[in-house]
This record gives structure tokens, C-alpha cells and sequence, in this order.
């Protein structure tokens, strides 16, 4: 895909009502802002996230993380899939942690040059512009914040990722995003919302899937994505990671 094409890719809506969002943040330290890009961006986007080569990011306990990226994945032998799926189910069924889910590093794509100028790069430096780090400067109320990492997933049958709260400090993590990128009407029972609890573990905020969403949190928080069933027809596509202040 061509530069020409792909620059199309985040085109942020002018109709946001950047004051109102701003305030939402500020009581709340998290917000989503829906329509948060113009219609043919989103659209562009969503494409690309359909036709991503998907690896595997997995934890079972103290094995991993690890991240198997979409070559080795099929490579990958049916008796070890079977062996991943059950290390993950059997490490929450003694109330350890784990996760699964399907992901393309894209910041590790840009510095390893998987795809020099291809449509992930060329995201990754959009959300890295003055445009959007300047969006997102304004409604967190943080000027500090200098760069955002990316990654794209996909939650599909069977995967999930439970209850954590991001405190990377030395990282540099100070916000959470979520970019949406769920076409489908997506239905509750589907799972693969954004939750967030409280200190008692109630779910005090939940986001549903959607098209073109962005969710913001300031981190630490304690999170999770939900379990998305077998029978959910769809999965859940976004792009994830965190904007640093070093």
C-alpha cells in the first residue's frame, strides 16, 4: 500500500468538542471520545487492521510473556496450540495470571523495518505528530507527554486479558489508549469490553467495542479486556498502548 493511500489513516474529526472531552478527563482520569477520527480515516484504518498477519502474545504464570509473531504462529505445531490453551485456562483456574490475545508489535515492526513506510509505520508517526500528541496533551491536561508506543490486537474466541493496572513507571507510562476499531454492532454478551473496578473489584466503568473510539485512562488503574466467548462471530480489532512522558 502506498504512502498516498495510507496518509489518510489519521485524519482527526474537527467536530470534537475538545473542551467538553477535556473536563470529562479531568473528573474521571479516563474518557472516550467516539468519533475521534473522520469517516474514510477510520475506514482506512479498519481495512488494514483486517488484512494485519496476526502473531499471539500469551502468558501462563511465570511462562512468559511471550509474543509469537504471525510466521513462527504458523508454524506453530496443533499439539503446541493445544498446549498454549490449556497452560493459559489451567493458570486461571488456580487464580494465577494470564492472557491471550492476537497482536502485531507495531513500534517493534517500525524499529526492526518490517514494512519501511507501509501503513503501520506511517500510523505509528501520525500518532506521534504534533496533531494528535497535541489532542491528547489538551485533555489529559498533561504537556509532559512526548510519544506513544502501538500496538494492534485483535480479541477473538477465546481470548482475554484480566485484571491489571499498568504501573510502569520507569517506563514512562502516564495514559492508556484504546482505539476501537469494531464495525459490527458489537452485543454485550460478546465480551471484549474495557472494564475498570474499584478497590472492592466492582466494575465501576465498562466501554463497549465500537467503530472509531478512542478510550483514554490515566495509569496506574486497575482494568481488564473481558473474556469474549466462543460464540462471538467477530473479534474485537484495536490499536493499544500508552503515551510516555520520557
Amino acid at each position: 500500500m502506498s504512502a498516498a493511500v495510507t496518509i489518510s489513516l489519521f485524519e482527526l474529526n474537527p467536530a470534537m468538542d475538545r473542551a467538553a472531552i477535556a473536563a470529562r478527563f479531568a473528573a474521571d482520569r479516563r474518557v472516550q471520545i467516539r468519533d475521534v477520527l473522520t469517516p474514510d480515516a477510520a475506514t482506512a484504518l479498519h481495512e488494514v487492521l483486517t488484512r494485519t498477519r496476526w502473531g499471539l502474545g500469551w502468558r501462563a504464570g511465570e511462562d512468559g510473556p511471550h509474543g509469537i509473531e504471525a510466521a513462527a504462529l504458523q508454524r506453530l505445531p496443533a499439539a503446541e496450540h493445544n498446549r498454549i490453551g490449556q497452560a493459559i485456562f489451567a493458570t486461571m483456574r488456580g487464580g494465577d495470571y494470564a492472557f491471550s490475545y492476537a497482536r502485531y508489535p507495531i513500534l517493534d515492526a517500525y524499529l526492526g523495518k518490517w514494512d519501511p513506510d507501509g501503513p503501520y509505520d506511517i500510523l505509528l508517526e501520525h500518532l506521534n505528530a504534533p496533531p494528535f500528541l497535541d489532542l491528547i496533551r489538551f485533555v489529559t491536561g498533561m504537556p509532559e507527554l512526548c510519544k506513544a508506543d502501538a500496538q494492534a490486537t485483535l480479541f477473538a474466541a477465546n481470548q482475554f486479558l484480566p485484571l491489571h493496572i499498568d504501573a510502569q513507571s520507569a517506563e514512562g507510562w502516564r495514559v492508556a489508549y484504546v482505539l476501537s476499531l469494531c464495525r459490527e454492532d458489537w452485543r454485550p454478551d460478546w465480551g471484549g469490553y474495557l472494564q475498570f473496578f474499584d478497590a472492592d473489584g466492582d466494575v465501576i466503568a465498562g466501554y463497549r467495542p465500537r467503530f472509531n473510539a478512542l478510550s483514554l485512562f490515566a495509569v496506574p488503574a486497575p482494568h481488564a479486556v473481558s473474556y469474549v466467548p466462543p460464540f462471538a462471530p467477530v473479534g474485537r480489532y484495536s490499536i493499544t498502548g500508552w503515551f510516555r512522558d520520557r
